[in-house]
């Protein structure tokens, strides 16, 4: 396994939660959008995902507007890759 590779499957890791709509949200971008990001954006999405599952719930389904203006990008992101 490449360092990218154990990489990829730690976020994927990270990226199952205690809500089912979460997972659905997270594990497809992150099979449909993550690789299109540039280090920064990733940097960012894991940042993101050390956010509660209320937090990213919230975000995600937009019910709150997030308070860390560098997950803007992130959240419309995964919206978008949830639509498509």
């Amino acid at each position: 396994m490449t360092g990218e590779e154990a990489a990829l499957s730690r976020l994927r890791w990270r990226c199952r939660r205690g809500m089912l709509e979460l997972d659905l949200l997270l594990q497809g971008f992150l099979d449909s959008g993550y690789t299109q990001l540039e280090a920064a954006q990733r940097e960012q999405f894991a940042a993101f995902l050390a956010l509660s599952d209320q937090q990213l719930y919230d975000y995600l389904l937009g019910n709150v507007p997030p308070d860390e203006k560098e997950f803007i990008d992130v959240i419309e992101r995964i919206r978008h890759a949830a639509s498509h």
